[in-house]
């Protein structure tokens, strides 16, 4: 573990020297985390307004909520709920930039044959390298929510919609899903990172990982259909086969021979 703790330390102090990296795990975080508390901020103090949308509403949405919860209150969560999918865009995005720079980054720098020189295991790099891109992502996505259930629990005064709020759906999203999302997001990165040669096309490829959970997310504002714990479940499980693929494929692909005189 001393191998892949070094290059976990090596690869934090090179990727965040980049802007880009600094953004997404920053500052990307933030607005994300922001979104949903502002809107629970504006729908709070403009009932009118609220409990105008509830016609808007897909019908299976409405049923979904308590008898007891008002159709304001029916019409806020909803609304809010949709901006929940940023929490499971966060570890896919943030570690893009990361893993994407992580093996192309250290070619143009001159620092990947050095690297490869060394008795390190490609399992251990690749461990080392997914780590480091991993770890970031997981932690500020679980930061961000954890600052969004304070900021919730002090602006929303009803129990009944801070209940529906942390639905135990969206609790298994984030603290299970959201990992599972990461090591997926960092293994197709790295691929793409070792068959390119340029660090903004290794970027703009490794994006691609993220259209699943934009067509979700446009899915559920269209009303086509309606997350719940049992897809979140179904989900997790699809992703940990998909996740132990990907890494597979990350290790087979990874040929130092084959990556050095291809850059050369």
């Amino acid at each position: 573990m001393k191998k892949v703790s070094t290059i976990i330390k090596k690869e934090w102090m090179q990727v965040f020297k980049n802007r880009l990296v600094l953004f997404s795990v920053l500052f990307l975080p933030l607005f994300f985390t922001a979104l949903p508390l502002i809107m629970l901020g504006v729908m709070g103090g403009s009932s009118s307004s609220v409990e105008g949308l509830t016609g808007e509403m897909p019908s299976e949405f409405t049923q979904l909520c308590p008898a007891e919860m008002t159709a304001g209150e029916c019409a806020q969560v909803f609304v809010v709920t949709q901006f929940m999918m940023l929490f499971m865009l966060m570890p896919l995005i943030i570690p893009v930039n990361i893993a994407a720079y992580s093996i192309v980054g250290e070619k143009t720098t001159r620092s990947l044959e050095p690297l490869l020189a060394t008795p390190i295991t490609t399992a251990e790099l690749l461990l080392g390298k997914n780590m480091a891109a991993a770890i970031p992502a997981i932690l500020a996505t679980w930061l961000s929510f954890g600052i969004y259930a304070v900021g919730a629990a002090l602006i929303v005064s009803s129990t009944t919609v801070l209940k529906a709020l942390f639905d135990p759906m969206w609790l298994l999203a984030v603290i299970l899903v959201g990992p599972l999302m990461a090591v997926l997001s960092v293994n197709f990165s790295l691929i793409v990172s070792s068959r390119v040669n340029d660090p903004r096309v290794a970027e703009q490829l490794s994006a691609v990982v993220i259209v699943p959970v934009l067509l979700v997310f446009f899915a559920q504002i269209s009303g086509l259909f309606l997350l719940n714990q049992q897809l979140i479940l179904l989900m997790a499980l699809g992703l940990l086969v998909v996740d132990i693929l990907v890494l597979y494929l990350a290790v087979r692909l990874f040929q130092r021979e084959a990556i050095l005189t291809r850059w050369k």
